[in-house]
């Protein structure tokens, strides 16, 4: 199945849909750094750098020597950036929204046979849910049927607490729009506001018939020991695959790469001394404390400075591993994980490899989209396209 993937970061959707079976025949993407990785992954991808504009100024079909509507998907996650949660109703005239316009008119000239559209949480209540309405909107008047619904990345095998608002259209499909079904037995609070009815729940009744949990030392325990600070990655492992995630990881058999972590300050390893395992900034000792936590109440900011436990799911992986952000020490080791314990957690295979500083790794693996969520997603649309046929 081919497809288009736009914003595709350093590809982490496109790794999960190809798994499922899409082959991508372009993408884009705005940040030079992050096109690269994209391209060292999949080098058969005609990748476009810059701004998506530049994208619908060309003749999309002649550039692939597609018709239109032989391509399968086009997949991306545009931002909105034109709708505020106070604004009043606008329309994708709004010159803020480009990116988004810019998307709809990709599909529209290509008229692809799915649509996938994936954001955070918080696009359901932008400009008063008008930005989810304008979505409906846009995509039904090209033929699409549409639902969207809150997917969490552990119920799909990934080891952490992440949501995902995803958007699933399917041109000339009467049926209902179907998503993919938890296969894990995950479980995470939603820390966001009206949008709960649209999260997937396992009632307790059929939780027994998932998977457990891939937890964080399903995703770390066979990586060897390094030092806080490493620069150079060690390339082999410490011992052979322990577990279904990891045989998963390392299906390629390749080298180890990326186990390197950027370096924390004495003063945080002083403090690290404190925290057990699941344990957070209210175990370290006030006196060590910086001067915000040290005003802060006991209830708030529960993630930050946390050691993570080994038995439970990371905290949502972000674009700077930093413990003043959240749960990034390691369980064992008194450091932040590394880059390629973050891509793991985000259920990047080992094969995966990042390019630039360890700055702009850990950004490009905070940024994506976790394989094995941009899977389960591919496999439900490439058996909706199935059905139509």
């Amino acid at each position: 199945m081919k497809s288009i993937d736009l914003f595709a970061g350093a590809g982490g959707l496109s790794c999960g849909l190809k798994q499922a079976g899409f082959l991508p025949l372009l993408a884009n993407e705005l940040v030079p750094q992050y096109a690269e990785t994209y391209k060292l992954n999949h080098p058969d991808t005609e990748m476009l750098v810059g701004d998506v504009r530049q994208l619908c100024e060309i003749n999309i079909k002649t550039r692939l020597g597609v018709s239109e509507g032989e391509i399968d998907l086009v997949a991306g996650g545009p931002p909105c950036q034109g709708f505020s949660i106070n604004a009043p109703i606008r329309s994708l005239d709004d010159d803020r929204n480009h990116l988004f316009k810019d998307f709809l008119r990709v599909v529209s000239a290509i008229k692809p046979k799915a649509v996938l559209i994936e954001n955070v949480p918080g696009i359901i209540s932008m400009g008063k849910g008008t930005v989810v309405e304008q979505i409906y909107k846009e995509l039904q008047e090209l033929g699409y049927n549409v639902k969207h619904l809150i997917l969490f990345a552990g119920h799909y095998g990934v080891p952490q607490m992440r949501f995902r608002t995803v958007f699933i259209g399917i041109r000339g499909r009467n049926e209902p729009i179907i998503f993919p079904e938890p296969e894990f037995n995950a479980r995470a609070v939603a820390n966001f506001t009206g949008a709960q009815e649209l999260c997937m729940y396992v009632p307790p009744l059929f939780a027994h018939q998932l998977k457990p949990h891939t937890t964080v030392w399903d995703a770390l325990s066979d990586l060897p020991v390094i030092a806080n600070g490493l620069t150079t990655s060690p390339s082999d492992y410490r011992c052979p695959p322990e577990n279904d995630f990891q045989k998963y990881l390392r299906a390629d058999g390749t080298a180890l790469s990326a186990h390197y972590c950027a370096k924390i300050a004495e003063i945080n390893l002083e403090r690290l001394k404190h925290i057990p395992q699941g344990g957070s900034w209210r175990d370290i000792p006030v006196d060590l404390l910086p001067a915000g936590l040290k005003r802060a109440r006991r209830s708030d900011h529960t993630k930050r400075y946390g050691r993570l436990h080994p038995d439970a799911l990371c905290s949502t992986v972000l674009t700077k591993c930093d413990p003043h952000w959240g749960s990034f020490f390691h369980p064992t080791q008194n450091r932040i994980i590394s880059v390629r314990e973050a891509a793991r957690i985000q259920s990047f295979p080992d094969s995966y490899r990042f390019t630039g500083s360890i700055t702009q790794q850990y950004e490009q693996v905070g940024n994506a989209v976790p394989p094995l969520l941009g899977r389960a997603i591919g496999l439900q649309i490439a058996k909706m396209l199935g059905e139509n046929k």
